[in-house]
C-alpha cells in the first residue's frame, strides 16, 4: 500500500552529521561578508539542530524548521537560544512563522530527499531579503566521480535503494545551478568539499536574491 506519510530521519542525538566537517566551513567561506552578528539566518530543514549552532557561534539569529519531531525535539534542547518549528514549508513560509525576510537562507543535505525541488528553491528564495543568500550543499556527481562508481560497480551501494526516505535526486553543480536559476537566483557559486578534486562528496552552493 503506498504511503505519504514523511519517515522519520531517525536522530537519537545532537551530535554532527558525518558530512558537517567539510560542509560547515564552506558554509562559512560562501556566507561571507553576510554572516556577522545580528544576522538572521533560516535554516531548512534544520534537522538536530547542529548547524544551528554554528550560525549561533558566528553570532547569527537563526530559526530551523523541519519536518522530524525528533530532530526538532533535540534542537530545542541543545539551541534554546534558537527558535525551532516543526513544520513542512512552502512560500508562505514567512507566514506561517510570523517572520520578516532573512539574510540566509541555509539548507543543507536536504534538497536530495524531495520530490519536489523547485517548491524547495521557490520557498527559499521567498523567504530571504532582496540581496539576502541562499547557502546549500547536498551530494556532489560529475563526470569522474560517476565514471569511477561505474568502473568499481558501485552505483547498488551509491544509490542505497532500499533505504526508507534515503536519496532520491541526484545533482551535479549545472542541474542544481539551473534549479536555483529558475527560481530567481544569481550569482551562483560552487565548491567542492570533501576528499579529492573531482571525487568530492558535497558540495556547498551560493545564491543571491537580487536586489
Amino acid at each position: 500500500m503506498a504511503s505519504t506519510a514523511v519517515p522519520e530521519f531517525g536522530w537519537k542525538s545532537a551530535a554532527p552529521e558525518c558530512t558537517a566537517s567539510f560542509v560547515v566551513p564552506a558554509l562559512r567561506e560562501l556566507g561571507g561578508e553576510l554572516i556577522r552578528p545580528g544576522c538572521r539566518v533560516l535554516d531548512v530543514g534544520c534537522g538536530n539542530g547542529y548547524n544551528a549552532g554554528q550560525y549561533l557561534s558566528w553570532g547569527c539569529a537563526v530559526v530551523g524548521v523541519d519536518a522530524s519531531e525528533e530532530g526538532i525535539e533535540i534542537a530545542k534542547r541543545t539551541h534554546p537560544k534558537a527558535k525551532f518549528v516543526k513544520m513542512l514549508v512552502d512560500e508562505r513560509v514567512l507566514s506561517q512563522l510570523g517572520e520578516a525576510p532573512f539574510d540566509i537562507v541555509s539548507s543543507t543535505e536536504v534538497v536530495e530527499h524531495l520530490y519536489d525541488p523547485p517548491a524547495w528553491a521557490r520557498c527559499c528564495f521567498f523567504a530571504l531579503r532582496p540581496g539576502g543568500r541562499l547557502l546549500v550543499s547536498c551530494p556532489y556527481h560529475g563526470f569522474l566521480k560517476n565514471l569511477l562508481i561505474s568502473l568499481t560497480n558501485g552505483w547498488d551501494k551509491h544509490f542505497e535503494a532500499h533505504r526508507v526516505g534515503g536519496h532520491i535526486k541526484f545533482f551535479s553543480p549545472a542541474t542544481l545551478s539551473k534549479l536555483l536559476t529558475e527560481a530567481g537566483f544569481v550569482n551562483i557559486r560552487v565548491k567542492g568539499t570533501g576528499r579529492a578534486p573531482w571525487l568530492w562528496k558535497s558540495m556547498v552552493l551560493s545564491a543571491d536574491k537580487p536586489t
